[in-house]
């Protein structure tokens, strides 16, 4: 393996880890993570599952793999989920 492709190597498994890890960010103290009710470009968070790697990437409004985080026992009410859809 040459110093080009080893380097390679250690980014791709940094950047792998940075965006399991920040998928699903710890909820602010209060707050919850509720998934589905995110409008286009206001999700809080990087998801993996929908295809971006930031908040405020989101696509699409209501996407079931991107949250936002609420008031803590307040997403059923609001119509969202407390898990990330199954893909």
């Amino acid at each position: 393996m040459n110093q080009h492709q080893l380097v390679r190597a250690a980014l791709a498994g940094l950047l792998a880890v940075g965006l399991s890890a920040t998928a699903f960010a710890q909820a602010p103290k209060g707050q919850e993570q509720c998934f589905g009710i995110a409008k286009a470009g206001k999700n809080d968070c990087a998801n993996a599952k929908a295809g971006h790697s930031c908040a405020g990437q989101s696509k699409v409004d209501n996407n079931p793999n991107d949250f936002k985080f609420v008031k803590t026992g307040t997403c059923e009410k609001m119509g969202g989920m407390m898990k990330p859809a199954k893909m």
